[in-house]
């Protein structure tokens, strides 16, 4: 079930929070599990025992640890749980990846399993180890309610795509949340603004990104724009709809998009885009192989693996490890060099570094096939400028991408809190809900139309 879909938004929502808000206390933390495994199973209803497997075995051995803690039993379930969430992984997300590329080494031709790829199973796998890796370090108890831990990592809200919720940032809100109308008022704002990004913005540059062609410089560069700015109101809409819902039920979670673009090195960059994914990377992968310590030779080798396994996790196709070897190399050179040299140029040029870089490697991770991605890339730098079918691309979708451009830096934020001065909080108040009201009902209609509709996140 998408959240931007007729059947989450008209009949979904409204069932699960007037029950939620009806129930007792000691009742939600039940209904948010219930809720989510229908949320879930509406599309995927064959996998619920794999994730509910899944979250089994983080509580057990979340207990276990806990029960053993400074024992070396402790460590070994540690070590079982991390096998069990990582072998699940990979048998459904890269088993065919592998099996291929031997058959492509060996000359074997082993059959594929093409098994169907659970949806967010990344995001859920991930949880599971942090909160069995924070109770191994006793970061956190562990969770002795068994629905209480399953509410936390099925919850619908951030599931299907994120942002990655640790169980240690919402672990007090699990027991003592508070439910009210306040909080259903920021979180509903918050997820219309999230709605109005994915379907009236990211939406729109799907059908740019899906018309754009690579015969000419700016027919590639239109898709290339097109689908960079695409896959960030698709992803950071969904993760202002998730802050939003996550709030309509009492969570607070954290922020997953700082302005990316407007970044003056990739190093900033990362630090701005999917954050939760970057700082997961950072405290469970690159500070345990030793992080910063250990000279700049082992500092950069751990910027090289973590940023390995970061384009792995995104897909198993080779175009996504060398999308994460691309950012990689530039993280590393950064570190070394370019971030002095940077520091050097004017605001503007390291602005448009940044933006160029960050351009290029998203044409790295739209193809599977490294071929056609390469093509696509050597288009943007040579060839015939432009003809008429680009040029016809660029007076109809041009405005949407000036809007776009805008949207995705804080100028509607200083604009926003301008009025606040001018107008007051009550008349403010009255036109907030008018704009809102109009985004949810153009969004309606778009949805209600049939019209494209992907969630580019959900695949990975």
């Amino acid at each position: 079930m998408l959240f931007s879909s007729v059947p989450f938004l008209f009949y979904f929502l409204p069932a699960v929070l007037l029950v939620y808000f009806l129930v007792p206390k000691r009742a939600k933390n039940g209904v948010l599990l219930l809720s989510s495994l229908v949320f879930y199973g509406w599309g995927e209803p064959r996998y619920l025992p794999v994730m509910l497997v899944s979250i089994l075995q983080g509580y057990i051995f979340g207990r276990l640890i806990e029960r053993f803690r400074d024992t070396r039993r402790a460590k070994l379930f540690l070590v079982l749980s991390v096998l069990l969430s990582l072998g699940t992984l990979a048998y459904f997300k890269y088993a065919d990846f592998m099996i291929a590329n031997l058959n492509a080494l060996t000359g074997l031709s082993a059959p594929l399993l093409r098994l169907a790829l659970p949806v967010g199973i990344s995001f859920y796998t991930f949880q599971i180890l942090s909160y069995t890796v924070d109770v191994y370090r006793g970061t956190v108890p562990a969770q002795r309610n068994f629905i209480d831990l399953a509410a936390y990592i099925a919850m619908f809200p951030q599931l299907i795509a994120g942002p990655i919720v640790r169980y240690s940032d919402i672990e007090a809100e699990l027991h003592t949340r508070r439910f009210c109308l306040e909080d259903i008022g920021t979180g509903a704002r918050r997820f219309t603004v999230g709605l109005g990004k994915k379907v009236l913005l990211a939406n729109v540059l799907g059908e740019l990104v899906a018309s754009a062609g690579s015969a000419t410089v700016l027919g590639a560069w239109l898709g290339a724009v097109g689908y960079l700015l695409q896959i960030y109101f698709d992803f950071s809409g969904y993760s202002d709809m998730a802050i939003g819902l996550g709030r309509m039920l009492g969570f607070r979670f954290l922020e997953n998009f700082n302005y990316p673009f407007l970044a003056d090195s990739i190093t900033d960059f990362w630090r701005r885009w999917h954050i939760s994914m970057g700082t997961w990377f950072r405290d469970y992968v690159y500070i345990p192989l030793g992080g910063n310590k250990g000279g700049l030779a082992k500092q950069l080798s751990n910027i090289a693996i973590v940023w390995l396994l970061t384009g792995f996790w995104h897909g198993a196709s080779w175009n996504f490890v060398l999308w994460g070897v691309y950012f990689g190399i530039l993280l590393v050179l950064e570190k070394l060099f370019l971030l002095r040299w940077l520091k050097r140029l004017p605001a503007v040029l390291r602005h448009i570094y940044a933006l160029v870089l960050v351009t290029i490697s998203w044409t790295l991770f739209a193809f599977t096939d490294i071929g056609a991605g390469f093509a696509w890339l050597k288009a943007m730098f040579f060839g015939t400028l432009f003809d008429s079918g680009s040029l016809y691309l660029l007076l109809t979708y041009g405005p949407m991408l000036v809007i776009c451009a805008l949207a995705a830096t804080p100028l509607g934020k200083r604009c926003y809190e301008k009025l606040n001065s001018r107008l007051g909080p009550r008349a403010l108040t009255v036109v907030d809900c008018g704009g809102l009201l109009c985004v949810l009902v153009m969004a309606a209609a778009y949805l209600v139309s049939g019209s494209y509709n992907p969630f580019l996140y959900f695949r990975f």
